[in-house]
């Protein structure tokens, strides 16, 4: 239950990549971006890279719908993906998450292409933009941080068939704005 007028699968281009819905024709490229073990370190999965661990992984991407494909820009390859979704703590609300990309596109202006991309999209209907993350996932946590996003609380949420402690972090369509202008 997004907001009215909220298109969860746009198709959204920038200068460093484009995203677009995924498709199911899409598991043999994503499946490539997630096949290396650190692409996954810090990740509460840190075997995702297996195929009999990414395949049903993929399946509930392609099925709870607002899932995203990150293609590089240059060679069109694709390399994570993210994802639009409602979470239970906040259902008329915007979260973003269930983010990956593989690590050879960490510590540069990749994440952050991604993320500007979506949040421009998600501040078209919204006013707050919310993250849930693995309080083991210090690399999210400080991205996060970065965006401009904040610390909110604690919460057991089911995002995916288990519940599981998420730290959930809030940022602002106003926040968003102070940090877009420092680019």
């Amino acid at each position: 239950m997004f907001p009215p007028g909220f298109h969860a699968q746009p198709i959204l281009t920038g200068d460093a990549v484009i995203l677009r819905p995924l498709r199911v024709e899409d598991y043999e490229a994503l499946s490539v971006a997630a096949a290396d073990p650190e692409t996954w370190a810090g990740h509460p999965s840190k075997d995702r890279y297996l195929d009999h661990v990414f395949r049903p992984y993929f399946r509930f991407l392609l099925n709870s719908g607002g899932t995203l494909t990150i293609r590089d820009q240059k060679t069109l390859a694709v390399i994570g993906c993210s994802r639009y979704y409602a979470a239970p703590d906040n259902p008329s609300g915007i979260s973003i998450g269930f983010t990956f990309l593989h690590h050879a596109f960490w510590g540069g202006d990749v994440n952050f292409a991604v993320k500007l991309l979506m949040l421009d999209h998600a501040f078209k209907s919204t006013d707050t933009v919310w993250f849930h993350i693995d309080p083991d996932n210090i690399r999210s946590q400080k991205a996060t941080e970065k965006l401009g996003a904040k610390f909110s609380y604690r919460a057991q949420l089911a995002l995916t068939n288990a519940t599981a402690d998420w730290l959930v972090f809030k940022l602002t369509k106003s926040d968003w704005a102070v940090r877009r202008m420092r680019g």
